[in-house]
């Protein structure tokens, strides 16, 4: 199990919720009334209740600690302000553009996979490579909500056909373990105890020449597929500079073929004729 304080309620105190963002920070009162700008006396008696905060107060706060938007609107609400920062479907009309720069990113990646997801790993929106790589995945596992994670590592999903399951696994499972360091959030540190619960692969499964040239530079991701095993190297985009939960929450994970015989394949893939 990971070991994470749990994350306040709606209705504890803003002094609950300062103290555990606070320490999940792993900072003294000291550390954080010198990194706002405030007296450790006056936070102190914000932290237990004895004094209350102003909105600018809670904002500059979470600021310091750099608080996730969703969690600053639940400061916000907790010390009495109305939320500030909108969350919104990526279907809104005022998302409309944020939307279509998705679209753009995961159209113009073709032929190689590219998917959006959302803060718990949700498949947001994909391109036409992205469920010809998903074939012969349980159909729970790829029934939406189709959370990536899940089907990456589930033993009904893509963890048989990883050629390099133990490096992948790992990885996948670090890069959870800092997206919950930086949040708090509980749904993540569920999803991780369920995903480290399942059966671990033996070494012999990887292959001997894991990564190639990108060896110890990069962690690829290796798919056997009928075309052969198909090596990747991924990169991540987020939105600059979100005011909003939904876009702050987005993120595009972009698949590039680490060999010339995956993009080979993954041209002749695309070229296909499709129903």
């Amino acid at each position: 199990m990971t070991s994470h304080t749990l994350q306040p309620t709606a209705a504890d105190s803003f002094g609950t919720h300062l103290r555990h963002w606070r320490q999940h920070r792993r900072l003294s009162q000291l550390d954080l009334a010198n990194e706002a700008q405030v007296s450790t006396r006056h936070l102190s008696y914000v932290e237990t209740g004895r004094a209350e905060p102003s909105r600018e107060m809670v904002l500059r706060l979470a600021e310091r600690l750099e608080v996730p938007l969703r969690e600053r609107n639940a400061l916000l609400v907790a010390a009495g302000y109305a939320p500030m920062y909108r969350q919104r479907s990526l279907d809104d009309p005022a998302l409309a553009s944020a939307r279509r720069a998705v679209d753009l990113v995961l159209k113009g990646h073709e032929p190689f996979p590219a998917l959006a997801v959302d803060r718990h790993w949700n498949l947001v929106a994909h391109n036409a490579l992205v469920p010809l790589l998903m074939a012969g995945a349980a159909a729970e596992l790829v029934t939406p909500p189709i959370n990536v994670l899940r089907l990456s590592l589930h033993p009904d999903g893509l963890a048989p056909r990883t050629a390099n399951l133990t490096q992948w696994r790992a990885h996948l499972l670090e890069r959870l373990q800092q997206q919950i360091a930086a949040t708090g959030d509980a749904v993540l540190v569920a999803l991780h105890d369920e995903l480290a619960a399942y059966p671990a692969p033996s070494v012999s499964h990887d292959t001997p020449a894991a990564g190639g040239e990108l060896a110890g530079v990069v962690v690829p991701f290796q798919l056997v597929t009928p075309n052969g095993v198909l090596s990747f190297i991924s990169t991540t985009t987020i939105f600059g500079t979100p005011v909003d939960v939904t876009l702050q929450e987005l993120a595009v994970e972009s698949f590039f073929p680490a060999d010339a015989q995956t993009a080979a394949a993954l041209t002749a893939l695309a070229s296909q004729p499709r129903d």
